[in-house]
């Protein structure tokens, strides 16, 4: 093939191949253990694999509205107000998306124009910040405070200005495990109050909290989310983080918007599978008792590695272990994380690349949402460490 030979400006110029994929490629390499990136390797429930089947079969295989199968946003909107007071028209302000980072990208895309001023929380998930640059504004950046990795809220008074215009927050965390509580969320509505500042809550694993505490969704704040958008996923309540459904929540307003902009990105997303979901949606059990499943996991994990040199940190939310590793090396975490996964066959996620300034503070990220056995021999790994 003859090579590009014109000008071209890339929009995203310090954007290289996410270190997820390059985790998962060394572990697969190195035939290591892969905590690396966040997905299980247990399989669904036969019941939404039968209900997806049952649809493809009878001839639901063609596009489904724009906003989302209307069953599905009906049973989002019972669900949403069922565990958080939250009311959300199914006709105007719910659409379904093609994944989580979807979602995030299209309320981005939608209202973030040219040198606005975004607010993010360093360690942050990777596709905000790319998102906010690709659009054209401009990310500012608050570290969370370790070892808890909570939210210094006149740091973030001091930020707030005429240019800022969206704040996102994550709740459950990714990559710490952390929570916002509800003096949290208190804190954001009176900060956005009486300002024209959007909120952006990414609440993907809403239903993963351990020891009681209970989930503090914008939706419980009605002041708040008259101005946010909220997403969340089925991929991570469902063990099915490869078929890529998400959803967005928004008032109306906001909706419309988001929704111009979703049409011409992807239009709609999978009909077998959104109608599969409105079915599983009716047993409460499935996503009410995962926070239980999980928690078996977590507190196993840890119990494996307690006498480690590891420093095994809290996580109260997600599925992301955090073990700082200073006892037992000064490496920056990235060649840590490699020498890992080379030589001792365990692949995890060094947490500075969450990092705008590219912070290291000697910790890696574990996902526990594996099956008992892989945990245990991830466990015998790091005794070994």
């Amino acid at each position: 093939m003859p090579k590009f030979s014109a000008s071209l400006h890339s929009k995203l110029p310090r954007v290289g191949t996410t270190i997820f994929s390059k985790m998962s490629a060394l572990a697969a390499a190195e035939n290591a253990v892969n905590l690396s990136q966040g997905f299980p390797d247990f399989d669904c429930s036969p019941k939404l694999i039968e209900l997806v089947y049952h649809y493809m079969k009878t001839a639901n295989n063609q596009y489904a509205p724009m906003p989302g199968i209307m069953a599905l946003r009906e049973r989002i909107a019972q669900k949403t107000y069922d565990l958080y007071s939250g009311q959300y028209d199914p006709e105007t302000e719910i659409t379904i998306t093609a994944g989580a980072t979807q979602a995030i990208f299209t309320a981005i895309a939608a209202t973030i124009n040219e040198e606005d001023e975004v607010i993010i929380f360093t360690p942050a998930y990777d596709c905000y910040e790319p998102a906010i640059e690709i659009v054209g504004g401009k990310p500012v950046y608050i570290e969370l405070k370790a070892p808890d990795y909570h939210i210094n809220w006149e740091e973030v008074k001091k930020v707030i200005n005429q240019r800022t215009k969206m704040i996102i927050i994550n709740t459950p965390h990714n990559p710490t495990g952390s929570i916002m509580n509800g003096q949290d969320l208190m804190q954001l509505e009176k900060l956005t109050d009486k300002s024209d500042i959007l909120v952006l809550s990414d609440e993907v694993y809403e239903h993963i909290l351990f020891d009681g505490y209970e989930h503090q969704s914008v939706a419980r704040f009605p002041k708040l989310a008259s101005r946010s958008f909220i997403i969340s996923s089925f991929g991570k309540t469902y063990h099915t983080t490869g078929w890529k459904i998400g959803y967005c929540l928004a008032p109306k307003a906001l909706m419309a918007e988001f929704r111009k902009t979703h049409q011409y990105n992807v239009f709609s997303v999978n009909t077998p599978i959104q109608m599969a979901y409105a079915d599983f949606l009716a047993d409460q059990d499935a996503y009410l008792k995962l926070r239980h499943f999980y928690q078996e996991k977590r507190d196993l994990f840890k119990s494996l590695v307690e006498g480690s040199r590891f420093i095994t940190m809290h996580t109260a939310g997600s599925y992301f272990q955090l073990l700082g590793y200073e006892k037992i090396s000064d490496e920056p975490d990235v060649d840590f994380a490699v020498r890992l996964t080379k030589e001792y066959k365990l692949a995890s996620i060094p947490v500075s690349v969450f990092y705008n300034r590219k912070t290291d503070n000697k910790v890696l990220r574990f996902c526990f949402a594996k099956q008992n056995e892989t945990l245990m021999q991830a466990a015998e790994i790091i005794n070994r460490v």
